[in-house]
């Protein structure tokens, strides 16, 4: 299915069951975003920006609304069918890392093209770990890597698998200035080089400032978009 929107909501709603009562975390959210576009979702901690980021990237299934991938209407699928369009048009960074600590740099960059049976993963993987500046790094494991080291590592595992959109949720939260730097030159470099959609949650203002686009949220709704709709 062709369309320009790579993400669009309709009425969003997602409540969670407590033991004290439904908790409403995301209420009626509608907003598109196009194809190409860098998009900032900012706000305090707990307005839902994590949560919002999740539904959008088949992570999870609203609990009333629809949303979106490339036309196709995640909240109609099973988590298999989500699995295989993830698999298809997403790539992520977290603010953890999450590298697998018994492969190496080049292993762990591989894994995603492999799991794809692409036989060219290990050059993929290569070039993308020469490109965030680790051609020195490639046999060597996350224990051996600074914090700055694995998230660079986690960017170009992101980008091997050649996503539609990639969605970051706080990448530079557990890095020093200098290192947040580099990740975000990184990001948005090879975001404008693949004109790759690029979604990002933070709480960093120049990161947000870099996006074309910038979502506010507050208690679970959208406050105000800036830049272009």
């Amino acid at each position: 299915m062709k369309t320009n929107l790579a993400i669009k909501t309709q009425n969003l709603t997602h409540t969670v069951k407590t033991a004290a009562d439904d908790l409403t975390i995301l209420n009626d959210i509608s907003m598109s975003i196009e194809e190409g576009e860098s998009v900032a979702i900012v706000g305090a901690s707990g307005s839902g920006k994590s949560t919002l980021l999740g539904l959008i990237a088949g992570l999870d299934v609203c609990s009333d609304g629809d949303v979106l991938l490339y036309g196709h209407n995640l909240s109609k699928l099973d988590e298999e069918k989500r699995a295989d369009l993830r698999g298809q048009y997403v790539g992520f960074v977290f603010q953890s890392f999450h590298l697998l600590p018994s492969l190496t740099a080049l292993e762990n960059v591989m894994l995603p093209g492999e799991l794809k049976g692409d036989k060219d993963a290990k050059r993929k993987a290569t070039e993308f770990l020469e490109q965030v500046g680790l051609e020195h790094r490639l046999q060597h494991y996350p224990r051996q890597l600074s914090g700055g080291e694995q998230q660079r590592v986690a960017v170009a595992r992101a980008f091997a698998s050649s996503p539609k959109v990639l969605f970051a949720d706080e990448p530079t939260g557990n890095l020093d200035s200098e290192n947040g730097k580099m990740v975000t030159d990184l990001l948005f470099g090879l975001n404008e080089k693949q004109g790759t959609t690029l979604v990002l949650v933070t709480h960093d203002a120049s990161l947000a400032q870099r996006c074309s686009r910038q979502i506010m949220m507050s208690s679970g709704k959208i406050i105000e978009s800036l830049g272009k709709e």
